[in-house]
């Protein structure tokens, strides 16, 4: 495909969850990159700038003339706005995978104010433990297709301060006028996301799996990816 895929991984963990989804784009000719935000939280609050320009600087070494589609899992599609607002290159469109969405216009809060205080308790001199480490075994196990790709996720989770969940992310007026898609995974956690995005008026497609699916399937999800990326290039 004729366009670049700039894969855009939750800060919450790291750009591993989507190497194998990159490894099949470029397998298949297609550019993808996969842009590290490991320590974008790690300076004064708040963290948004640092993730818009990291993903921006990883933009501008991209052969000039392709399209940019970007893609965002989980809390990443929060980020999207203002991620295009810095791109150096034109963006075709948006693709948000099991994702939160961003206010039309206005601000977005990273977490509510319900979560946010599940947060509070789980921090340690303002450091949020690893995001495995939140949930019990029984649902973490399932989200992995073995255990070598889960000792490689959770070696780069980054233990994130509070301040992160704490931040609220602008998005600028006219961001969704691009082409817009929703890839569904887990209807029990981000059906009501998908919800959402097809009363907005976008593409919402569905591949039923956990939230880390695309460790799982990254061949289903890079085809889901570019059918729905297709017409906007």
């Amino acid at each position: 495909m004729n366009a670049a895929f700039v894969l855009v991984h939750s800060p919450s963990v790291g750009p591993s969850t989507w190497t194998p989804v990159a490894e099949r784009l470029a397998a298949a000719g297609t550019t993808a990159v996969v842009p590290s935000l490991l320590g974008v939280a790690d300076g004064e609050p708040p963290a948004w700038p640092r993730v818009a320009q990291a993903v921006a600087a990883q933009i501008a070494l991209l052969p000039e003339g392709l399209p940019v589609v970007l893609v965002a899992h989980s809390n990443a599609g929060l980020f999207l706005p203002v991620i295009a607002q810095a791109s150096p290159r034109p963006v075709a469109g948006f693709v948000f995978v099991d994702a939160g969405l961003p206010a039309r216009d206005g601000t977005t809060p990273v977490a509510p104010p319900q979560f946010l205080e599940l947060l509070r308790g789980k921090a340690v001199d303002g450091r949020l433990p690893q995001w495995t480490t939140w949930w019990d075994e029984a649902d973490v196990a399932p989200l992995f297709p073995d255990a070598r790709t889960r000792a490689v996720v959770e070696a780069e989770q980054p233990r994130l301060p509070l301040s992160y969940y704490e931040q609220q992310i602008p998005a600028p007026a006219g961001w969704d006028g691009r082409p817009c898609g929703y890839l569904l995974f887990d209807e029990d956690a981000y059906g009501e996301e998908a919800s959402e995005a097809a009363g907005r008026g976008w593409t919402v497609d569905r591949l039923t799996g956990l939230h880390l699916h695309q460790l799982v399937d990254p061949d289903g999800v890079t085809e889901r990816l570019t059918a729905m990326a297709g017409p906007w290039l």
